[in-house]
């Protein structure tokens, strides 16, 4: 169970206030993570899933039927553990009221973040009119499914659950298998070597259960793909720090992607948890980076290798509202 630590973000309201600041949003963030791992609580992203295909699994968006990534998986995981929503769907007030349906009277949305570009001219060093683009983050507003009326397809027990694990597991390995990496059975260790990009496990049967396999296997695995993206690891406590955390999310992205439970316990040494804490104390953009991050390696390292056409960007976001047969 999380604490109140997940309370700070999401108790804006509809037609709320103005628009906040870059910093004042990754602070309220940041500041809701601290606290949950400050109180001894599992952190957000440590949770179990649901078999049911409407539960996480990983958070996903009603409009385009694809899962949020990064820092917005994480707000929504605590947004939706505070409020004890079982349902993985989200939407615009827009979006589901366009659809037929409605969000209930007095309920209150959880702010996420959109990146949005902003084009401008200005004048270089030599006095030349050139353009220039960055990016801006602003929040928007979501509301669960289990927040509306007339969308009662995207709630948890609307379909049958898929309880075949081997299925489940299955893809779980295709995934793994597609990817390449050379993984060694033996011993009593778990580690990704980079001077040799191998992955060393023990056998399965060594595991209590085949949950706690695929989670440390996805661990390792994730330290793999990292590897293969442009994170430049020197050899500090802090940066080796930073990678056990980026290891972590995308491993537990990885099994919500897989509807495999997650174990109760965690791996995470008080090390860690104090490195992470500091680490993020000090610098509000540290977890935006860590989820990132995870996002990529999972998506574009790991994902990439046995996603099918089906599977492709343009299929995804195709809106999942739009299509229902309830309109």
């Amino acid at each position: 169970m999380l604490t109140p630590a997940c309370s700070l973000y999401f108790t804006h309201s509809r037609g709320a206030a103005a628009m906040r600041s870059q910093n004042d949003i990754r602070q309220d963030i940041t500041n809701s993570i601290i606290e949950s791992l400050s109180n001894g609580s599992l952190p957000p992203w440590r949770k179990p899933w649901s078999d049911d295909p409407n539960s996480p699994g990983l958070h996903t968006s009603l409009s385009t039927g694809a899962v949020y990534r990064g820092i917005n998986q994480l707000i929504l995981q605590c947004s939706a553990a505070k409020q004890n929503f079982q349902s993985k769907w989200w939407g615009t007030f827009k979006q589901i009221q366009f659809n037929g349906a409605s969000v209930r009277k007095g309920q209150k949305a959880t702010k996420i973040v959109l990146w949005k570009p902003i084009k401008r001219s200005r004048i270089d060093e030599n006095g030349k009119e050139t353009d220039d683009s960055f990016m801006v983050m602003r929040e928007f507003s979501v509301f669960n499914a289990e927040q509306t009326t007339g969308l009662d397809q995207f709630r948890v027990g609307h379909t049958k659950p898929n309880l075949d694990s081997e299925i489940r597991y299955q893809h779980a390995d295709e995934v793994i298998e597609a990817t390449g990496a050379t993984i060694n059975y033996g011993g009593n260790r778990a580690f990704y070597r980079r001077s040799d990009d191998t992955i060393t496990m023990p056998f399965r049967h060594q595991f209590e259960s085949p949950e706690s396999f695929y989670e440390t296997l996805l661990h390792e695995l994730v330290h793999w793909g990292v590897t293969r993206s442009d994170f430049e690891r020197k050899q500090t406590k802090e940066t080796y720090a930073f990678e056990e955390l980026v290891a972590e999310l995308g491993a537990s992205f990885l099994m919500g992607a897989f509807s495999i439970s997650t174990t109760a316990t965690t791996e995470n040494s008080a090390s860690y948890l104090k490195q992470w804490l500091s680490a993020m104390a000090n610098d509000s953009t540290y977890i935006f980076k860590a989820s990132a991050l995870s996002s990529k390696v999972v998506d574009q390292h790991i994902l990439s290798f046995s996603r099918d056409a089906e599977d492709a960007p343009e299929a995804r976001n195709q809106p999942v509202l739009a299509r229902s047969k309830s309109y």
